[in-house]
């Protein structure tokens, strides 16, 4: 365990190796099966039990002290203000690169804490269901700008995990397909009152724009999963060819031709080429920057392992 220290002031966040953080892991029980770990992992994602072990039922124990903790203070507003008891779901974010992990890291962490006894209702949401439908982006010109802060309707976004927040019993959200590689016209998720909302995507610790709220405003608790650009590039590369061999395949992909009409080499010059110039650049210009604001990092090695994490403390 380290405190950073930056000119003789000390951080306000810790780091912790992988065995340090292991150990915060007391007797946290583990309920998840190897075949439930095999459904939840990404497309070419390694998580492995001892992965879960590890690093995610210590952080499955610190969001129950969390929860603990901010129903604790809401109970204390509601007793002050002398107003009836209204839970509201305690919001979670994940952030980070595309092909970094995080919706594996979100799906694990929706099924652990459902195992907690005081918060067995835990809901997933993604704001790839909250991105303009792509007659919207062709519209505005924004088709390569796609998974950019100014391709998602925010300010729907917003609204929907405001009045989640607010005790809303129930919300109906439109739904992203990746096969399909649009919002569907006759799809929606409902929502209902959650006990924990996870909000998992690229974008979702973006700063406010003047004058507005923005989505993390509503988190209370965020983490980022980091790496090293040239390993997100590795694995990003790696699941591509991954989904070529299956998912593209399907004739209802966006992405058929990618495993019909190119071949292997052609199709990877294609991944690599838009790697470069979209993924990449989203990560470097509006993505990392946002790191900061995460209560938790997980840095993960080459093998999408977790190395370290860093906690805010305050």
């Amino acid at each position: 365990m380290s405190h950073a220290t930056k000119n003789g002031i000390t951080s306000p966040y810790v780091e912790l190796d992988r065995t340090a953080w292991a150990a915060l892991r007391s007797s946290t029980p583990l309920a998840l099966t190897e075949s439930e770990l095999e459904v939840l992992r990404g497309t070419t994602d390694p998580t492995s039990m001892e992965e879960v072990e590890d690093i995610y039922l210590p952080l499955s124990r610190l969001l129950n002290l969390y929860v603990k903790a901010t129903r604790q203070r809401h109970a204390a507003v509601r007793d002050f203000l002398g107003e009836g008891d209204q839970p509201v779901p305690f919001i979670i974010g994940v952030a980070g690169s595309v092909a970094v992990g995080k919706s594996t890291t979100a799906r694990l962490l929706r099924t652990l804490l459902a195992q907690w006894p005081d918060h067995p209702h835990v809901e997933l949401v993604s704001t790839d269901n909250f991105l303009y439908p792509n007659a919207v982006l062709q519209e505005r010109g924004l088709m390569n700008r796609k998974g950019f802060p100014e391709s998602f309707d925010r300010r729907s976004l917003v609204r929907f995990v405001s009045a989640m927040k607010a005790g809303a019993s129930r919300m109906d959200i439109p739904v992203y397909s990746h096969l399909a590689y649009d919002i569907l016209d006759d799809s929606v998720q409902t929502v209902h009152r959650p006990d924990i909302l996870i909000v998992e995507g690229i974008n979702v610790l973006q700063p406010p724009q003047a004058g507005r709220l923005a989505v993390a405003d509503f988190f209370d608790f965020s983490i980022y999963v980091d790496a090293k650009v040239e390993h997100i590039r590795s694995w990003y590369l790696e699941r591509f060819l991954e989904l070529r061999r299956t998912a593209f395949s399907d004739p209802r992909s966006y992405f058929h031709s990618m495993a019909t009409t190119l071949d292997e080499s052609r199709a990877l010059e294609f991944a690599r080429n838009t790697w470069r110039s979209i993924n990449e650049v989203n990560l470097v210009e509006n993505i990392r920057p946002t790191r900061g604001r995460a209560t938790l990092v997980l840095y993960k090695g080459e093998d999408h392992g977790v190395r370290r994490v860093r906690l805010r403390k305050t």
